[in-house]
C-alpha cells in the first residue's frame, strides 16, 4: 500500500513540476527545442479495448491541462468507447477538415489514416455526398469529419452508409435522433483541433520532435513554370488539392475537380504508382481537373500518367534535378504547372 501511494504522490508532484517546466520551456526563451522536454500525461479512463490489433494492449493519455482541441478532448455523444484505430483515424480526419475550418461546408472521409474522400460544397449534405462519391468502396467503415453542424439531410445520408465514427462541431436534435438509431456508430462532438507548437512522435528508445507542418497558400511565393497559366477555376482546385495532398501519406498524388477529390494515391513507394492509383480511382471523372503532388516528380512518367487521366493543371514543390524535363512534358501536354517551393512529406 505504501509503495502504491508513494508512486501516486511522486507522479502528482512530477506532473506539477512538469507543468511549471513546460511553461518556462515554451515561453519566449529564444530556444526552439528546449534541452529537456518536460511532458506529463494522465491516462484517460480505463485501458482501451485493445490496440491496433486485438493482441495489443493500449491506453489513451491526455495532458493535465489540455493545450489543444482535438479528438482526445472531444465529447463522445453516443456509442462504445473509441478504439485505438478509431482515435488514430479520427485524429487524421480532424486534422484535414481543420484546414477548411473557416471555409465553406467541407467533409473528409478517412480510412486507415488516409483520406479516401474530400469535398467542398454549398451545403454540408452536398459536401458529404461529393466526398462519399470519391471512393464509396473505401468509405465503407470509414471515419467522417465535418466542419459544420450535422443537419437532418446529412444525417439521413450518413445513416445509409456503414460508418465507424462521425465527428462534427455539433448535431441538430433531429439529426442526432436519426444517427442514434445506428447501433454501432460512434458520434463525437468537438471543435476543430488547434495544433501545438511541436509535433512529437515516438520511436523505439526515444522521441522525434519537429515543428508542425503548416501549409502555406501565399501565391506570391508560388511560381507558374509552364507556358500556360492556370485559369481562375483551376487555381481554386489547385489550392484545394494542395490542402488535401499535404495530409496524405507519401508518396501522395491527389486528382481533383470543382473542389472534389476523385482519385487519391497514398503511401506508395514510388510516385508513378501513386499517380496510377489516383487515375484508376478517378476513373475518368477528373478530366479537365488538377493534380497535386506532395513532393517533386523525379521523372516525367508521373506527369505523363496524370496527363493520360485528363489532368490539365498540376501543383508540386519542384526542386528535382529533372525539373526542366518535367516542365517540358507539361508544356507538351498543354498543362499549367505551379511550383510551391515547399514539400509536404507525411510518414
Amino acid at each position: 500500500t505504501r509503495a502504491r501511494l508513494a508512486a501516486k504522490a511522486y507522479a502528482a508532484t512530477a506532473a506539477y513540476d512538469s507543468a511549471i517546466a513546460q511553461w518556462f520551456a515554451f515561453a519566449d526563451q529564444g530556444e526552439r527545442f528546449p534541452a529537456t522536454l518536460p511532458l506529463a500525461f494522465v491516462r484517460a479512463g480505463d485501458e482501451l479495448r485493445y490496440g491496433e490489433n486485438p493482441h495489443q494492449a493500449a491506453a489513451l493519455y491526455l495532458p493535465r491541462q489540455p493545450f489543444a482541441h482535438g479528438v482526445g478532448q472531444a465529447d463522445l455523444v453516443q456509442g462504445k468507447a473509441l478504439s485505438y484505430n478509431n482515435l488514430n483515424d479520427a485524429d487524421a480526419a480532424l486534422e484535414l477538415v481543420a484546414e477548411f475550418a473557416d471555409g465553406p461546408p467541407t467533409v473528409v472521409i478517412v480510412k486507415h489514416a488516409n483520406p479516401c474522400g474530400v469535398a467542398v460544397a454549398t451545403s454540408i449534405a452536398d459536401a458529404y455526398a461529393r466526398a462519399n462519391a470519391c471512393d464509396p468502396v473505401s468509405a465503407f467503415g470509414g471515419i467522417v469529419a465535418l466542419n459544420r453542424e450535422v443537419d437532418d439531410a446529412t444525417a439521413k445520408a450518413l445513416a445509409n452508409v456503414f460508418t465507424e465514427v462521425i465527428v462534427a462541431p455539433g448535431y441538430s436534435p433531429t439529426a442526432l435522433a436519426v444517427l442514434q438509431e445506428k447501433k454501432n456508430l460512434r458520434i463525437i462532438s468537438g471543435p476543430s483541433p488547434v495544433g501545438g507548437s511541436l509535433d512529437v512522435r515516438a520511436i523505439d528508445g526515444g522521441l522525434l520532435v519537429q515543428t508542425p507542418d503548416r501549409v502555406s497558400f501565399d501565391r506570391s511565393s508560388w511560381t507558374v513554370v509552364t507556358d500556360r497559366q492556370p485559369t481562375p477555376s483551376e487555381w481554386d482546385d489547385l489550392e484545394f488539392a494542395w490542402r488535401v495532398g499535404a495530409r496524405v501519406s507519401s508518396n501522395a498524388i491527389v486528382f481533383a475537380k470543382d473542389r472534389q477529390a476523385f482519385g487519391i494515391g497514398a503511401g506508395q513507394q514510388n510516385r508513378l504508382d501513386s499517380a496510377r492509383i489516383a487515375a484508376e480511382r478517378a476513373a475518368g471523372r477528373a478530366r479537365a481537373g488538377v493534380c497535386a503532388s506532395d513532393a517533386f516528380f523525379p521523372f516525367r512518367d508521373g506527369l505523363d500518367a496524370a496527363a493520360s487521366a485528363g489532368i490539365v493543371a498540376v501543383i508540386q514543390p519542384g526542386g528535382s534535378v529533372r525539373d526542366a524535363e518535367v516542365i517540358a512534358a507539361a508544356n507538351e501536354h498543354g498543362m499549367a504547372m505551379v511550383f510551391t517551393g515547399e514539400r509536404h512529406f507525411r510518414h
